[in-house]
């Protein structure tokens, strides 16, 4: 039959362009070398905006407070919280000098905008070096703060780091999350790598604080209530001024949703937001998503039909084994590596749920920060 052997040679194709996607692309950070840091100790602020978060700040600001590095202060952030968080911060101030307070009031024009709240704590701030994460996030070591502020040099502005979610044992929601998060991550650090950095995530990331400025802030995308993180790197990175820190001491660890529904009007929200990225971003992005989708569909549709079985399984298994060498490789840097040899099982799931999410967001408008 000509559909068959039509879908047959597409099949063929896509097998080419994931390999080529974990061959060549993701492989500039599976095969990425640490390098030294630099042991100049620079002045940092950190900054974190909470809204509602008065039981995360009660678990997680020790935390950050404990980091062995000499010269930071922690940049608070109330962003008109209604529960108590604004009395946790002040009682955290009391203890600790080095604690600043910024209370957002509301106003109409930027009413429930996280970026708005985020620029008054920006403004707010002492030093010239910014390292960001959430009220929910605890860093996974000390060192934290030393080592992602080390990366930064003459040259590199912004340091991309990586946020991991807590392990849940026998929790396949949680096994999912963490394999999507991995996995986005692979994708932003190597790109980063190549040069084409297009995103970071708000619960590691640091700049310097003239570039926010510089950049004039959030205002190209004040509009959109999301992309504090991502649509902002989006705008202003780029090969000379970008850099990653994937050290174990660098990672931050979060809490992950605990039901689907929470999960999945968490990632309605990111992908609305990819969206508004550069058109190359969104091309190779699409891209992948779209060879994934068309891997495993069409594969099915060769295997069911026993069109040329034994070939189509020969390039599953050849697909397969090379995704598996470079998440393997990329999860032993990340501190993953239950998640490798879960790939193909999570993939379809994931998948599918990526399917889901994108006729959602086509049918109505993701809710945002409250």
């Amino acid at each position: 039959m000509i559909v068959l052997e039509v879908v047959f040679y597409t099949f063929i194709v896509i097998v080419c362009i994931q390999i080529l996607f974990y061959s060549f692309i993701f492989s500039n950070f599976s095969r990425y070398r640490l390098s030294r840091p630099n042991s100049k100790k620079i002045s940092v602020s950190v900054i974190i905006c909470a809204k509602n978060e008065a039981n995360n700040l009660n678990a997680f600001l020790p935390s950050i407070i404990a980091q062995k590095y000499p010269d930071f202060e922690i940049v608070l952030i109330n962003d008109n919280s209604n529960d108590n968080t604004l009395e946790v911060m002040k009682s955290f101030a009391e203890k600790h000098p080095n604690i600043k307070i910024v209370d957002v009031k509301p106003i109409e024009t930027f009413w429930g905008n996280k970026k708005y709240a985020l620029t008054l704590g920006i403004k707010a701030a002492s030093n010239a070096f910014l390292l960001f994460t959430d009220a929910d996030c605890k860093p996974v070591s000390k060192n934290w703060i030393y080592e992602m502020s080390s990366r930064f040099s003459n040259e590199k502005s912004i340091v991309i780091g990586y946020g991991a979610y807590n392990k849940v044992k026998g929790s396949f929601l949680n096994k999912l999350i963490r394999y999507e998060t991995f996995l986005t991550a692979i994708q932003y650090l190597s790109y980063a790598k190549l040069g084409q950095p297009y995103m970071a995530v708000g619960r590691n990331l640091a700049y310097r604080k003239e570039l926010f400025f510089k950049a004039n802030g959030f205002m190209k995308h004040m509009h959109i209530k999301s992309g504090d993180d991502d649509l902002f790197i989006n705008q202003i990175a780029n090969k000379s001024n970008t850099t990653i820190c994937v050290t174990k001491d660098s990672f931050t660890e979060s809490i992950p949703k605990q039901s689907f529904k929470e999960w999945s009007l968490q990632k309605r929200r990111h992908i609305s937001t990819a969206h508004h990225y550069k058109f190359q971003h969104q091309f190779f992005l699409g891209l992948f998503y779209l060879s994934q989708f068309l891997f495993w569909a069409l594969a099915i549709f060769l295997l069911v039909f026993n069109y040329e079985w034994k070939i189509v399984l020969g390039l599953i298994i050849l697909r397969v084994v090379i995704q598996f060498i470079n998440l393997h490789a990329a999860s032993k840097k990340l501190n993953e590596k239950d998640l490798a040899f879960l790939a193909p099982l999570i993939e379809v799931f994931l998948i599918a749920f990526q399917f889901f999410i994108f006729i959602k967001n086509m049918l109505s408008k993701p809710k945002y920060w409250k």
